[in-house]
């Protein structure tokens, strides 16, 4: 059995349905175990979000779903980030969780499995592919093998519409103000990444 762990962030639930669509994608491959995690929202965060009720409706959906651990990770064959973009890099949640699983860093923990990262940004130019290639980065330090997701299996990226999805990663776009939720070319880009994860961790394992 292939594990598959998807640890994700989500302010406002765009990531959060990518996730969902992940998910859909990873469990396509036989005899893949696939678990959904949250990475918590900050404290700080949550008081001064206090008065958005698009956020506090986004964050009670995701209530449900167990907090990610340096656990999980260990569990895991294949592992698929998502969070949104924080000027064209990944949120200081997703950061601090990273930084502190240095144990799994220097006990090796990690080495030889499969990764990958999806994204949401507001704008088309707002760190689609940034966000992805700088968070690359640390994921690379602890010995991951990053998967990304090509053209040839992705021919929706070959286009000039302001869509998400590009070689590096699934993504979506969720407007100005937050309230376009995901294209379908998305979320079909983001199971195949999901099912492309899994298949390559199956491999490798």
């Amino acid at each position: 059995m292939t594990k598959i762990l998807i640890p994700y962030y989500s302010s406002y639930g765009h990531v959060y349905t990518l996730a969902k669509a992940v998910e859909e994608g990873a469990k396509r491959v036989e005899g893949a175990e696939v678990r959904l995690v949250r990475i918590p929202e900050s404290e700080a965060v949550k008081e001064a979000m206090s008065g958005q009720d698009a956020y506090i409706e986004a964050q009670k959906s995701q209530e449900h779903l167990e907090e990610a651990t340096h656990d999980d990770l260990v569990w895991a064959d294949g592992i698929i980030w998502g969070f949104p973009t924080r000027y064209g890099n990944m949120p200081a949640q997703v950061k601090q969780f990273l930084d502190s699983a240095g144990g799994l860093w220097a006990n090796g923990s990690l080495e030889g499995r499969a990764t990958s990262i999806f994204t949401s940004t507001a704008s088309i130019h707002g760190g689609q592919e940034t966000t992805i290639l700088t968070s690359l980065v640390p994921l690379l330090h602890f010995g991951l093998i990053y998967v990304g997701l090509p053209y040839g299996e992705n021919q929706e990226q070959l286009t000039t519409e302001g869509i998400g999805g590009s070689p590096y990663g699934a993504s979506t776009l969720a407007g100005s103000d937050g309230s376009r939720t995901p294209d379908e070319r998305e979320l079909v880009m983001a199971a195949r990444l999901g099912e492309r994860v899994a298949t390559v961790a199956a491999k490798l394992a």
